[in-house]
């Protein structure tokens, strides 16, 4: 069996950190330029140097984004960016173009390259295509089955890499290349602004009765006909290991470090379960199952993994999250009283139970005793967001321990 990594998105230099501690393997991120979520808060090159140092330090590895579908006015950027990142002691660059990836080979010849699933890969033509070029992995293109994943696998060279999706949103377009965000809002989705227009609310007009809106009914089901499920595999833990995938990769570069850690923590004891014994891992699934449902989640499907999906991998009633936990803070630091530092990200109260979740697994129901502020005023409540605040909750608190409140019934 090949050794598995588990590869965790991160938007912003706290969320990366969070990834590291609640047990990535590797951590991609984007660079202010270039990459596929323009609108995530993204990284400037000297939070990438303090991110890869911080990583470094943990022994996880360091993916940047830069696969955008450049246009010829892109070209002359990338090569200045290219040439300030080598400086970076990044890992790998994850890439689309091979424009850009030749600038990249040239820039940064020792670097190892990851051709992006942008670039659709579906074939062990392709996987042997970009091999011969000099790229060390590739992304499979989410439409693949495993079986043909299985496949790629037994036809390509021992020492190329297959990088898989195993949780996350998924895009309505093929392997994430749409026209509809460019089309609707003038927003290219292939240079990284996309505005989701996947998740609208739809009708239709006939061209002789302007005005008169109808609804799009997809067997009654409703009008969103492009929401898709959301993809999950915390269930088939052996079947992604066994058509010989190297890195688990989750989607999320827009999502909160409650997200990112939740799914961090609970794919990383998946996995170091089913290493350890597969009867762990299987005792196990109904904790996998729980903990997975505390993000926020669109509800889940196995995508392309087990055949062509159908009309029920779509959401046709809404396009509405499902939310069970609130993300309430994560610890910054511990004073001498125990009182835990943290931004506030939404409101709680003293005498509220909330949950405190850490790295380990473990996930502590405690009351809040008190709160105060920065001048070490008493206060009932934590009403404003990004606000300072010092939390006595009566238990022992740690850096990167998160806050978070159930809002199930």
């Amino acid at each position: 069996m090949r050794k598995t990594e588990l590869l965790i998105p991160a938007g912003s230099l706290d969320v990366l950190k969070t990834a590291v501690v609640y047990g990535a393997d590797a951590v991609y991120i984007g660079g202010e330029a270039f990459g596929l979520r323009a609108k995530a808060k993204n990284f400037s090159m000297e939070e990438i140097r303090e991110g890869i140092a911080f990583a470094h330090e943990k022994g996880v590895k360091v993916y940047i984004t830069a696969n955008i579908l450049a246009h010829n006015d892109d070209l002359t950027g990338v090569e200045e960016y290219f040439e300030e990142l080598k400086e970076t002691g990044l890992d790998a660059l994850i890439i689309s173009d091979p424009g850009v990836f030749a600038i990249a080979k040239r820039i940064m010849p020792d670097l190892e390259i990851h051709i992006s699933t942008q670039a659709n890969n579906t074939n062990y033509g392709t996987y042997l295509f970009w091999h011969q070029l000099g790229a060390k992995r590739v992304v499979s293109a989410r439409e693949l089955s495993l079986a043909e994943i299985k496949e790629i696998r037994s036809r390509i060279p021992e020492d190329m890499e297959i990088e898989s999706f195993i949780h996350g949103a998924m895009c309505i377009s093929y392997s994430g290349r749409c026209l509809l965000s460019n089309f609707m809002s003038g927003r290219d989705a292939n240079q990284g602004a996309c505005t989701h227009p996947c998740r609208w609310k739809y009708s239709i007009v006939e061209e002789k009765r302007p005005g008169e809106y109808m609804p799009v009914y997809e067997n009654e089901r409703g009008t969103y006909i492009f929401n898709s499920k959301d993809l999950c595999m915390i269930e088939y833990i052996p079947e992604m290991m066994e058509a010989g995938i190297d890195s688990f990769k989750i989607e999320g570069r827009m999502k909160t470090a409650l997200y990112v850690a939740t799914v961090a923590r609970t794919y990383r004891k998946a996995i170091d379960d089913y290493n350890k014994d597969p009867e762990i891992y299987r005792a196990n699934m109904e904790w996998y199952r729980s903990e997975i449902g505390k993000c926020t989640y669109r509800e889940f499907t196995t995508g392309f993994y087990f055949g062509k999906p159908d009309s029920t991998t779509q959401i046709y009633n809404n396009n509405t999250y499902v939310k069970n936990y609130t993300y309430l803070g994560t610890i910054e630091a511990v004073d001498e009283r125990g009182f835990a530092r943290t931004s506030q990200k939404n409101k709680f109260t003293v005498g509220e139970t909330i949950e405190v979740m850490k790295p380990d697994g473990r996930n502590l129901e405690v009351v809040v005793k008190a709160i105060y502020d920065e001048e070490g005023i008493s206060q009932e409540s934590a009403p404003h967001p990004q606000q300072t605040l010092y939390v006595d909750l009566d238990v022992e608190m740690e850096p990167y321990d998160i806050l978070r409140r159930s809002e199930m019934e």
